[in-house]
């Protein structure tokens, strides 16, 4: 597991979550802890480290 830090596209603040590096490719939603609102995560890991990683917000 990896600690990576990001901007919520909400309400901007920084925010953590811990990345499970032994999956290659993960996408799912996941609520900003700050603001609560649901954030579009997509991770892609290489070498067991954080190759790209992308935080969208989600259209409503």
């Amino acid at each position: 597991m990896k600690e990576h830090f990001f901007q919520c596209p909400y309400c901007w603040e920084n925010i953590s979550m811990l990345i499970d590096c032994s999956v290659p490719f993960q996408s799912y939603v996941e609520d900003c802890e700050v603001c609560c609102n649901p954030i579009q995560i997509s991770v892609s890991i290489s070498d067991g480290q954080v190759e790209s990683f992308h935080a969208e917000s989600i259209e409503q």
